[in-house]
């Protein structure tokens, strides 16, 4: 039959220390509590720019147990991703607000929030990517079939298994993702052809 040409691939990404740059306490990073405290990190409206025009849906999925925890509010999360919305092209912000005693799918490493987004989406995981800065980004790739790129800050936790590349900022993700792959055509055709 082919390819179905309503499939189209993505672009996951974690939002604080990806997009965001996130406060790091104890070798662990936190996220900012308002957008006050946003600073988006250099290099990313172009890498995801670059990303964007090359066909990709940019989606941001984010662990924010902190509400469960009750250290920040659904509120203060909402406005910091309306605040990104509004300077960055993402197409949709998924987010999970449990720990890890709620037991859910959609806490990264399980990959819920993937899952999620393919299917009301129509997105083709095997040709997608998980592009995170813990381990639990790129575990939550991994298990949904995405290829896995981790920004490697060094924090003092656990690092993640096999990633299936190593960087150090979106851009040289960004950078990464488009050297693998040509944009895809609409009609499937043409990816070795000159305009």
């Amino acid at each position: 039959m082919g390819v179905d040409p309503l499939k189209r691939r993505a672009v996951f990404l974690d939002r604080d220390g990806v997009i965001n740059r996130a406060a790091v306490r104890g070798g662990v990073p936190r996220p900012p509590s308002s957008p006050d405290e946003l600073e988006i990190l250099p290099g990313v409206p172009e890498a995801l720019a670059r990303l964007k025009s090359a066909g990709f849906r940019l989606i941001v999925v984010t662990n924010q147990p902190d509400v469960s925890r009750g250290v920040l509010t659904r509120e203060s999360v909402e406005a910091v991703n309306a605040h990104l919305s509004a300077r960055l092209p993402i197409d949709e912000f998924r987010v999970c607000w449990h720990d890890d005693a709620d037991r859910c799918s959609c806490r990264k490493p399980k990959p819920g929030m993937l899952l999620d987004a393919a299917r009301e989406s129509r997105l083709d995981l095997s040709s997608s990517y998980m592009v995170g800065d813990r381990w639990r980004d790129i575990g939550a790739g991994r298990a949904a079939g995405c290829t896995t790129v981790f920004i490697d800050y060094g924090y003092a936790e656990t690092a993640p298994e096999m990633p299936d590349a190593k960087v150090g900022s979106l851009m040289q993700a960004a950078e990464w993702i488009l050297a693998r792959e040509e944009p895809q055509e609409p009609d499937g055709k043409g990816q070795n052809e000159t305009r």
